[in-house]
């Protein structure tokens, strides 16, 4: 390719909510010059350590998206989505074109960062002729936590993009939501040396390198707690982007999201330590299968093990709370309901427990089976 400055093409402006965005068409060709770089630094640079906020390149999709371009038929009909710094772009609204140009710092193969649609781009570069044209959304100047929150909104309800790295993204949030919270409490679990989960938790949904005993994944985690603290966290988040303070939750809604009080009181701290001492109590009834992540069919450190307990921490802690919004219970509050739960190590396997829902609502049911009497003697409507 020619040392080019500057790439243009015809778009137009489009006014949403989150402010203004311009939506074009670029050849394949210009749209892999102006983006090659990004696409390339995601294939050896960790998502953490990267500022772009983009996921990692999957190798296999991107050499089939290679060699599907070069087929006979081959379409893109999805809008690839970019950022661009303001100093990088120039709009001349009477030609109706978008000017996308280097700077003394930034040539033009860095222009471009892509929030939306690397694989395609990684795909295009295997497209050598012309006669190929991409649908492009380009926001201009928007800053990091502008950014993490469109890739979070355009994905956050499409299962091919792993929940776990779009919570993550959430920490460029610069307003509070309960997703923010959720995540910085799982972030917390996964960090403390304390914790029972110190080091177990897939921050980006897969394997992290030099780790060996991840055994839930961060969606997970915070997918659990979000059902204690939120009936809609987006319609919450959305109050939070507005200045606007959710009301406090009236004593129904409390029993349903026994930490919504706390959230909105901002005591995340407190709520990283009620779920500290409910798995602690757990690692001390069953310390064998809580630590023996070696063993096949192991469910109670994994998935399942997780949701029931998580399901089991609300009626648990509503019954050791009382009125009390704000109440922590100690470790030996928990381990007083644990130890009476009828189950030994031997009994954490899929025979017991089948993998699935149908595993997880069994235990759940053994987990209640604690404090049932204990309800029903105090009238609780829980």
């Amino acid at each position: 390719m020619e040392n080019r400055t500057e790439i243009s093409f015809r778009a137009i402006p489009v006014e949403q909510p989150i402010g203004t965005f311009f939506v074009g068409v670029m050849s394949a060709r210009d749209l892999v010059e102006i983006s090659v770089a990004d696409v390339r630094r995601l294939h050896n640079t960790e998502f953490d350590e990267y500022i772009g906020i983009q996921r990692r390149l999957d190798p296999g999709r991107s050499k089939d998206l290679r060699k599907y371009v070069t087929s006979y038929d081959a379409t893109f009909p999805t809008g690839v989505i970019l950022a661009v710094r303001e100093e990088n772009a120039e709009w001349d609204e009477e030609t109706g074109k978008l000017t996308l140009k280097a700077t003394d710092d930034v040539p033009l193969i860095e222009v471009a960062s892509i929030l939306d649609g690397q694989h395609r781009v990684d795909g295009l570069t295997a497209r050598r002729n012309g006669g190929f044209e991409v649908p492009v959304s380009v926001f201009v100047g928007a800053d990091v936590a502008t950014q993490a929150n469109i890739f979070a909104t355009v994905n956050l309800a499409q299962t091919k993009v792993n929940r776990s790295l779009v919570y993550d993204l959430l920490d460029y949030e610069k307003k509070r939501s309960p997703q923010k919270s959720a995540h910085h409490i799982a972030v917390a679990l996964d960090k403390l040396s304390d914790s029972p989960f110190h080091e177990r938790i897939k921050r980006l949904g897969s394997a992290t390198p030099e780790r060996r005993n991840e055994t839930v994944t961060q969606a997970a985690v915070v997918e659990s707690l979000l059902g204690l603290i939120s009936s809609d966290p987006m319609s919450d988040r959305n109050s939070f982007l507005r200045a606007l303070l959710p009301e406090n939750p009236s004593d129904e809604e409390h029993k349903k999201h026994p930490f919504r009080q706390m959230f909105l009181d901002e005591k995340e701290t407190d709520i990283t330590r009620i779920v500290l001492n409910l798995f602690k109590a757990v690692e001390n009834r069953w310390p064998e299968s809580w630590n023996d992540l070696e063993r096949k069919g192991n469910v109670l450190p994994k998935t399942n093990g997780l949701k029931a307990l998580m399901r089991f921490l609300k009626p648990l802690y509503l019954l050791l709370a009382g009125e009390n919004r704000h109440f922590v219970p100690e470790v030996e509050d928990f381990q007083e309901f644990i130890d009476k739960v009828e189950l030994e190590d031997s009994d954490f396997n899929i025979t017991t427990f089948p993998p699935g829902t149908s595993g997880e609502s069994k235990l759940y049911k053994m987990l209640m089976a604690t404090i049932e009497d204990a309800e029903a003697s105090s009238g609780s409507l829980i």
